[in-house]
């Protein structure tokens, strides 16, 4: 079966969107670490979606990454604020995926829920 471009990008933004639910209802059992992933995963499905409507694929996190920082924060697309979003979260769930005895708190993850919302609908209003 064949996707349309629209078909991929509506579908990584739903994505996004699920998954910062799934981040919120993490958070009310105090899963940090786990919400730090889940808030990592709703930016990067946002920014993937953004690069399918530009027709880039980035293969790889790092990738991902880069291309964001070159792409939308040095271009002035996205205010430096919203970069730093997508970089904190983007270490934080390297540590608290792979570091060892890395445990976040509350305090060091429920800023990043609201931050996640407003860098999803940045990518939106991007997109649409």
């Amino acid at each position: 079966m064949t996707y349309s471009k629209a078909d991929l990008i509506k579908y990584r933004l739903e994505r996004a969107d699920e998954t910062l639910e799934e981040a919120k209802i993490l958070a009310q059992t105090k899963h940090w670490n786990t919400v730090a992933n889940r808030l990592y995963y709703a930016c990067y499905y946002a920014i993937l979606a953004f690069f399918a409507n530009e027709n880039m694929n980035p293969s790889t996190h790092a990738g991902v990454k880069t291309l964001f920082n070159q792409q939308l924060v040095k271009t002035n697309r996205v205010e430096i604020s919203v970069g730093r979003t997508y970089n904190e979260l983007f270490n934080k769930r390297q540590e608290g995926d792979y570091a060892d005895f890395q445990k976040f708190t509350e305090e060091d993850i429920t800023p990043l829920i609201e931050q996640t919302e407003v860098f999803i609908d940045k990518v939106k209003k991007l997109i649409i």
